[in-house]
């Protein structure tokens, strides 16, 4: 935008002076305002204004006001924060032709999704998760890591990590954990779960039965679905070394007794395929946006007694990203409940 005085005219065109009336002034002693608008000199050829740190950040923050959420995680990374990278309207992770390409989401979000390996005082257990800064913060499932002694992360590069529990939130079934040395990693981009309607095309990536970057695609199937599940740190999935964590759907009880302490929460519900192993892994929209970390898995009852016999029936379920982002300032703050 171009400010000054409009009755200024060019030099081509010629200058001059609009008469201009003013009133006394009210204490004799201040000058009379000029006549005209004071002109700007311009800068000599060959030289550009200089642009300070200040100049730019105040240059990004108009840019942020004006195109939201993407921009302003820029803005935060100029400033030097490692701040999560939560998805606006202009934010892209896969090109708008490529909206909705299964293969396109695939490459744009596997790497920003781990598997998890943590190791408990009577078992093991084995979840995915989802990297949402670049020095290593992740979010997965509380079942995955509740009552690890240790955890190993491995991305999906290649890349093996020791991490640590920074704080778990049992009644939402979330946990955040973060790799010890890791820096440059490739963040998900948060999406808006608000918006997400029945019928909409999904992804979920996860590390079922331990496969590190696993894809399978489908649709949601249904929205606010209450899912119930235990809040107790002993019913930690694969403790006994079927790899799947109970939880009560439609007053029934799957993959297990969920105790007598527990939690429901609002989930999403999609037919995409999940198995054990894909708990905390993400749910994804068709523009590459996490809008689920992936929790519960339907399998008959004869399939729960068996691990080699539980699989996919098409009902699955995730936790809406907006529960994510609401409970992250918790997490951070190492609660443990």
């Amino acid at each position: 935008m171009v400010t000054g005085d409009a009755s200024v005219m060019t030099e081509s065109q010629g200058t001059y002076e609009q008469p201009h009336s003013y009133s006394t002034p009210v204490n004799p002693e201040w000058p009379p305002p000029p006549p005209y608008q004071p002109a700007v000199a311009a800068p000599e050829p060959g030289k550009k204004r200089a642009r300070g740190p200040m100049g730019l950040l105040a240059a990004v923050a108009i840019v942020a006001a004006a195109v939201g959420g993407g921009t302003a995680y820029a803005f935060q990374e100029l400033t030097g924060k490692d701040t999560v990278a939560t998805a606006g309207s202009t934010t892209t992770v896969v090109p708008s032709s490529k909206k909705g390409d299964v293969a396109a989401i695939a490459a744009a979000v596997s790497p920003s999704v781990v598997e998890i390996n943590a190791t408990l005082q009577n078992g093991s257990s084995t979840g995915s998760g989802v990297i949402i800064t670049s020095n290593g913060e992740i979010v997965t499932n509380n079942h995955v890591v509740s009552g690890a002694t240790s955890v190993k992360v491995r991305t999906s590069d290649g890349k093996s990590y020791t991490a640590e529990v920074v704080g778990t939130d049992s009644s939402k079934d979330l946990a955040l954990i973060k790799l010890k040395g890791a820096s440059g990693l490739k963040a998900a981009a948060l999406g808006d779960s608000g918006s997400v309607q029945v019928g909409d095309t999904v992804v979920a990536i996860g590390s079922p039965e331990g496969l590190t970057g696993t894809v399978t695609s489908g649709i949601v199937s249904a929205l606010n679905r209450d899912v119930t599940v235990s809040t107790d740190e002993n019913q930690g999935q694969g403790q006994d070394g079927e790899g799947q964590w109970p939880f009560q759907f439609g007053g029934r009880e799957f993959n297990g007794d969920t105790g007598s302490s527990t939690t429901t929460y609002k989930a999403i519900q999609t037919d995409a395929s999940l198995n054990p192993g894909n708990s905390g892994g993400a749910l994804i929209d068709a523009s590459g946006h996490v809008i689920g970390i992936n929790s519960a898995m339907y399998s008959s009852a004869s399939q729960a007694s068996l691990s080699s016999d539980a699989g996919s029936i098409g009902l699955g379920f995730a936790i809406p990203v907006d529960t994510v982002k609401s409970d992250l300032a918790k997490l951070r703050a190492g609660s443990d409940s």
